[in-house]
C-alpha cells in the first residue's frame, strides 16, 4: 500500500477575528473568517478552501479520465459553488455544485459526447475529496458538454 502524506503549518496569532497564515506545499496564504460571517475577510477561509479542494480534485480527475479514454477536448472549464447553511447559529457546509463545461474537438461524434457526460458523472464519485466528504456534504453536478464548431 502506498501512502501520500501532506503537511500543513498554521499560525494563528490572535482570537476569532484575527488573521492567520497557512503554508502547505506551494500554497502560502493568509486566512481569516469571511466578512459574511462577521470576520475580517483577509486572505482565504476554510469554506473557500474546501470548495477549492473539491473543485480542483474533480476537474483534475475528469481531465485524467478523459485522457485515459482518448477523448479529445478543445476546452475544459468549470465553476463551482459552495452553500453553507446557518441554522440557530450553527454553520454547516450543505452542498457543493460543480458546473463543468466540456467542449470537445470539432467533429466529435454523439458517442464521444455521451462518453464525456458519463465521465463527468464518474469523476465526481472517483475524486478523493468527493469521497472524503461523501455523506456529509451533498455534491451536485450540472455538466454541459458541447462540440466545438470547426
Amino acid at each position: 500500500m502506498a501512502e501520500h502524506i501532506f503537511h500543513l503549518k498554521a499560525n494563528w496569532p490572535g482570537l476569532r477575528n484575527d488573521v492567520g497564515e497557512i503554508e502547505t506545499g506551494n500554497l502560502i496564504t493568509k486566512v481569516s473568517i469571511p466578512p459574511g460571517m462577521d470576520g475580517p475577510g483577509v486572505g482565504t477561509n476554510p469554506d473557500e478552501m474546501l470548495l477549492g479542494a473539491a473543485a480542483t480534485c474533480y476537474i483534475i480527475t475528469l481531465a485524467a479520465m478523459m485522457e485515459r479514454s482518448h477523448l479529445q477536448k478543445e476546452t475544459l472549464m468549470m465553476e463551482s459553488e459552495g452553500i453553507v447553511d446557518v441554522t440557530n447559529g450553527v454553520f454547516t457546509y450543505k452542498k457543493i455544485i460543480h458546473r463543468p463545461h466540456i467542449v470537445l474537438k470539432p467533429g466529435a461524434i454523439e458517442k464521444e459526447v455521451a462518453m464525456a457526460k458519463r465521465l463527468a458523472k464518474k469523476a465526481e464519485t472517483s475524486c478523493m475529496i468527493s469521497r472524503a466528504i461523501q455523506g456529509n456534504v451533498e455534491i451536485e453536478l450540472q455538466a454541459i458538454v458541447e462540440v466545438a464548431v470547426g
